[in-house]
């Protein structure tokens, strides 16, 4: 069984209707429950549930002190390539826009790492456009084994791969996995997902099990805000997300949540998510979520974050660029990047901002090295 069959039983429980009948009653049942069902995770993704957001965030807010503590990791994207094969309508990199395409050698690779790692970073997620002809997974494992001595820890958002090319990263020194679904309803992302690998919806939803049974320790799922029915689409990744944790329990699961942002192209959402929906997908995965990580980009401006980080939020990026080469030449052309940055702020005000909120800062919470190596 796969997470395909599961999403199909989702699919014919019409989660939609579940989720908009749910009344301020079914509201407070999910808050008084300690372990949560798929109806009471309904409830709080509701629109009942976003009159009763104080309520809603307080239980968040409690559960990931529990669970967590004050710590918030911090890390640094670094992208390899914004080249890519695949015509998605909301993507900068979209093979159909007539952007500046680049892909980084090995010695710039290194040059921008150097750079994150002076910055105090010692968590690195390497991104790509999906395009194997530019940068295939043999060259993309001699960069990771390049870098991985520079950092604690190397994690990857490319191209999905087979189960053996995600065990050919982990040999290389990867340790995490994202990869988002963009969004779970099928007719939409059907109709997004125009050509390419990445209008194969059933691959790309099983490329997560794939990598956590390569032995990927983290793995990150998520859906871009705004393409679809948010309620849903949260509601789908929450279930994934639980789905993962009990068949792979050796790896952690984090879930994010990329709000869509200008990009080339002109995209404009179709369902747009306000601030208060964003929270109200956040508290609502945190509580039925009680262990899995969350994270937050900056997609969200630096006064959004700041208020955000105390209702769920483990890990947030700080300092990012969104284009190849950024880091050593942030003067270039900003149509190379994949979407427009909000919160600018760089690592250390943005390291400044989780201290004044009461919480720490961690540039580094995992050495494969003292753990004993990649498994």
């Amino acid at each position: 069984m796969t997470f395909a069959d599961e999403l199909a039983r989702i699919e014919r429980s019409n989660a939609a209707a579940i989720i908009d009948s749910a009344t301020p009653a079914d509201v407070r049942r999910a808050l008084a429950t300690e372990r949560l069902t798929e109806r009471d995770l309904a409830a709080l993704l509701s629109p009942a549930a976003e009159q009763m957001l104080d309520e809603i965030g307080g239980r968040a807010r409690e559960t990931t002190l529990r669970h967590f503590g004050r710590t918030i990791g911090l890390y640094a994207p670094l992208y390899l390539s914004n080249e890519c094969e695949n015509e998605c309508a909301y993507c900068g990199f979209s093979a159909a826009n007539r952007v500046p395409r680049a892909t980084l050698s090995e010695a710039e690779a290194v040059a921008e790492a150097e750079v994150l790692r002076d910055r105090g970073f010692r968590h690195v997620l390497l991104l790509t456009g999906e395009s194997p002809r530019a940068l295939d997974e043999a060259r993309l494992a001699r960069i990771v084994a390049l870098l991985r001595p520079m950092f604690a820890s190397v994690s990857i958002e490319v191209f999905p791969m087979a189960e053996d090319g995600y065990r050919t990263m982990v040999a290389a020194g990867v340790d995490g996995l994202t990869l988002y679904q963009e969004t779970y309803d099928r007719a939409t992302y059907a109709r997004l997902h125009r050509s390419g690998r990445k209008s194969d919806f059933d691959a790309r939803l099983l490329a997560p099990e794939r990598g956590a049974a390569a032995g990927m320790r983290r793995v990150g799922i998520g859906c871009l805000l705004g393409l679809a029915d948010f309620r849903r689409d949260i509601f789908c990744a929450a279930l994934h997300a639980a789905w993962l944790s009990r068949r792979y329990w050796r790896t952690h699961i984090t879930v994010s949540f990329p709000r869509l942002r200008h990009a080339e192209g002109g995209f404009a959402a179709a369902a747009p998510v306000t601030d208060r929906q964003l929270a109200l997908a956040i508290c609502a995965t945190r509580i039925f979520l009680p262990r899995a990580g969350l994270v937050l980009s900056t997609r969200e401006t630096s006064a959004l974050r700041d208020t955000l980080l105390p209702f769920g939020i483990t890990q947030m990026s700080a300092g990012s660029c969104t284009r190849p080469g950024g880091y050593l030449h942030p003067e270039e052309a900003a149509n190379e990047a994949q979407f427009s940055v909000e919160d600018h702020r760089t690592a250390e005000e943005v390291f400044a901002a989780i201290r004044s909120a009461g919480y720490d800062p961690a540039y580094k919470d995992w050495d494969a090295e003292l753990a004993g190596g990649a498994r």
